[in-house]
Formats: structure tokens, sequence, C-alpha cells
């Protein structure tokens, strides 16, 4: 019997990720096609499909896609346990998220400083993160993550925050503007992401939250609106609630 074989598009309408993507997996060697048209069509077979539902789910679990292809094409990699271990990981986020969310609604409803920050500790998701990498990332690939991700960690806490200060400066620049300006969307979309990557997932109710904590808390409220001038505060705390909406 004829295997069935899906285009570029099909894979794309499938999956929802964009045939750029799928081009690039196969330039990376992340995803190759189960065979090429003579006309020079991508196609892919169920086992690809495979290969891309595994990746699709390591991503979002954040890990680096050149991680992800070195668990992939490891000889021991098994995929029955890599989906019981992707399983584990979602329900150790599906828990922090929903422990973030409680902490913000928290803020939002009591209107004032509330410090806990033992709310943000990742450590028990890091540490089985750290788990599945031993298992079946000890690749040459995987080593050059971790040394490059210790550099960072070198100049991490300070850098990371002078940058944060950076983009609140920038958002001051903006105040002229109304708060669902293009450009001022575009940099809470910044904030939003600067947050996933060095702090925590960070959803829009998340991002919500927040937003009213950096008027709420004189703190926050204080450096923000050094960083960016009086009244930077509140303008982010408005655009947040544009972008949210």
């Amino acid at each position: 019997m004829t295997k069935k074989l899906m285009s570029v598009h099909e894979v794309a309408k499938l999956t929802g990720i964009t045939a750029r993507t799928l081009h690039y997996y196969d330039e990376i060697g992340l995803l190759k096609p189960t065979e090429i048209t003579e006309s020079g069509y991508r196609m892919y077979d169920v086992s690809a499909l495979s290969r891309l539902q595994n990746i699709l789910l390591f991503r979002e679990l954040e890990f680096p896609l050149k991680e992800i292809r070195a668990i992939l094409d490891n000889p021991d990699f098994d995929p029955s346990e890599a989906l019981a271990h992707q399983i584990t990981l979602l329900e150790l986020q599906y828990k922090h998220i929903g422990e973030l969310i409680a902490f913000t609604r928290e803020i939002q409803d009591k209107g004032v400083t509330t410090m806990k920050f033992d709310v943000f500790d990742k450590s028990e998701i890091e540490t089985y993160e750290a788990e599945v990498r031993e298992k079946w990332g000890n690749t040459n690939a995987y080593q050059e993550y971790r040394q490059k991700a210790a550099i960072r960690k070198e100049d991490s806490d300070s850098r990371i925050a002078d940058d944060l200060m950076t983009l609140f400066s920038e958002l001051g620049k903006l105040k002229e503007f109304t708060p669902d300006t293009g450009e001022v969307q575009e940099k809470i979309a910044a904030l939003q992401n600067f947050i996933t990557d060095h702090y925590y997932v960070c959803t829009k109710e998340i991002l919500r939250g927040l937003g009213e904590m950096y008027v709420c808390d004189e703190r926050f409220k204080n450096n923000i609106d050094k960083a960016g001038g009086d009244g930077t505060a509140d303008f982010v705390r408005r655009a947040i609630a544009v972008y949210c909406d």
C-alpha cells in the first residue's frame, strides 16, 4: 500500500505552524522531509509528523531547537518515555502558572503591595528538565548550550535588571503617544517576551497583574518612573491593559 504523504501546505494547515518554519526546520536538520518531488516540493509521512509533534511539544516546554535536535537524534531516545516526561513537565508548568495567576489576582484584589517571591520559584520545573536533558541531551550540541547558559548566568542578574529598566526607559519616551499606538504596543510585546525569556512564562493575565503592580507597588512605580520619567508606570499599566484586551 502506498504510504500517505503530505505537502508543506497540508502539514502547515494541520499543525498551525508556517511553511517558512517547516523550511527552516529542514535547513537546520531538525525535521527533514520524507522525500522531495521532482518539482522540488517537500513531502512528509506519518513518521515525520510524529517527529514534528515531539518538536512542538518540546518547544512548548521552551527547549531550544538545537537541544531538541540533539534529544530526538539520540539513539536511546524513547518516544513513549519522552511523552511521559513531557506530560509531567506540562503539569508542573500548569501548576506554576496557576500559582502565578492566583498571586497576581491577589495583587489586583488587594490593590496593595504583596510580597511573595517564592511564587516565582521554578526550581521544581528546572530540576525535572535537567533530568530529561541528562537522559537524552548529553551530546556536543547540548554541552555547547549548557556552556553558553553558564556564561550568560555569570552577569545575568545585574544585566537583566538593566535591560528591563531600558525597556521602561524606551516606553517612557513614548508617553506622548496614546497607549494603543502600534509602536507602544510593540514595546509591550517586547516587555512580555523579556519577562518570559528571563523570569517565567508571562501570559497576558499575568502581564495585566504586573501592570497593576507597577502602579500599586511604590518601589516598582518609583523605579519605573525613574527610568522613563514621571508617569511612566501608569502609562505602562494603561498600555498593558490595551495589549491584554
